[in-house]
């Protein structure tokens, strides 16, 4: 143990110190949150029951509407979008100041996004036809296919308002926010077709992107107007849940009429001001934590693995699921129904499980997405070092 310390604190001194003096940590620990808010609200709110012999996909929001609250603190796609407009309106900024094409700078903010799914699609098409050959039910592997592909929706949302920064970082969010709503008075109120709701795919979370693209201008230097932000987001939250109809969870639920999430609603969107607000008024206390070494390492490392800790996650899930079904009984919190507190307490208990699953799949699949990572060397420097497989450099760790 001591020896474990020492070295972590050796690399958490290296990843400090290689870290250029003008990062602003603060986004990227707000990136760090927000991931791994995803991650744990994925685990806590998605069960897959076991029927004879098949798996299929439930809540525990769908039995246990009182657990609502949980779904506001582990739903963080609001503050992702924002740090992510604020990173593609500064980035863009800085390659034009440094003379550098609009397709070349597009090229590598997508490429960082797309290389590493590119591996979760390979190994699940080969999964999933295994599964099929041998026999497994078709509802099992759809829904385990479902559970791998569904949060890759919001990485092609990312991807076309990244590739949009130039057409959008000047964009007032009250636009985007106003379309929102209309789009649902007409679906809601006027009893408008319910596919004009995936409008809001695009505008909803064109809100919290536009306001990262803000902050990135300055707009928010006074603490003031981040309040006001979370004040008017709580409240607007509050009165369209409470008198407006809209549904409390802000993840969707199975069964549910409405989802505040699939397609964005107003209340979301709402909601996610409100969440924006908080992340920028917690920006400064973050960053003066930041300045420790050890705090800062971890979150450096996260974000170094970001996209394969997201695109995984799901599926070291659904390996410690499908592990289990080798028992002859159903396990608690695992492929049981999730209609109790004692569903909750077991699932607790399930997490450092999944988070282990994960880690092997990390250890077996970050190689995609440093590679995409990591800057091509000189000529002068091509054979100047060899770093060893699998260890990332301090450039790679310290790159957004």
């Amino acid at each position: 143990m001591v020896e474990f310390r020492a070295r972590w604190s050796s690399l958490a001194a290296g990843i400090d110190a290689a870290t250029p003096a003008g990062r602003d940590r603060a986004v990227d620990a707000l990136r760090a949150f927000a991931i791994l808010g995803v991650v744990l609200g994925h685990w806590l709110v998605t069960a897959l029951t076991a029927h004879d012999g098949a798996l299929s996909t439930t809540s525990p929001l769908a039995h246990l509407p009182w657990l609502a609250p949980v779904s506001w603190v582990f739903q963080t796609l609001s503050v992702f979008f924002l740090v992510g407009g604020h990173v593609a309106a500064r980035g863009y900024g800085s390659a034009r100041e440094r003379g550098l094409s609009y397709g070349a700078w597009a090229g590598q903010r997508l490429g960082r996004l797309f290389r590493p799914v590119a591996a979760v699609l390979v190994l699940w098409t080969v999964v999933a036809a295994g599964m099929l050959i041998g026999g497994a039910e078709f509802t099992t592997v759809r829904s385990l296919v479902t559970l791998v592909l569904s949060p890759l929706w919001f990485l092609l949302v990312f991807a076309v308002l990244t590739a949009a920064t130039p057409l959008v970082a000047r964009l007032s969010p009250l636009w985007p926010l106003a379309v929102v709503a209309a789009v649902d008075v007409w679906r809601f109120g006027l009893d408008g077709p319910g596919w004009i709701g995936w409008v809001n795919v695009g505008a909803g979370w064109l809100v919290p992107f536009t306001l990262g693209a803000a902050w990135s201008r300055g707009a928010f230097a006074r603490r003031d107007r981040a309040l006001l932000l979370l004040g008017a987001g709580v409240l607007a939250t509050a009165a369209l849940i409470l008198w407006a109809g809209y549904p409390a969870s802000m993840v969707g639920v199975p069964g549910a009429a409405v989802s505040n999430l699939n397609p964005p609603t107003l209340a979301a969107a709402a909601f996610g001001l409100a969440q924006c607000g908080l992340a920028l008024l917690v920006r400064e206390p973050l960053a003066r934590a930041m300045r420790r070494p050890a705090a800062w390492a971890k979150v450096a490392l996260v974000n170094l693995s970001a996209m394969t800790v997201f695109l995984w996650h799901q599926t070291a899930m659904m390996a410690v699921t499908a592990l289990g079904l080798l028992v002859s009984a159903d396990l608690p919190g695992l492929h049981t129904v999730p209609d109790s507190p004692g569903w909750i307490a077991a699932r607790l208990l399930w997490l450092p499980v999944f988070a282990a699953a994960l880690s092997l799949c990390w250890a077996a699949f970050r190689i995609h997405e440093q590679a995409s990572r990591r800057p091509k060397p000189s000529r002068a420097t091509r054979t100047a070092a060899v770093p060893r497989p699998g260890t990332a450099t301090a450039k790679e760790i310290t790159h957004v």
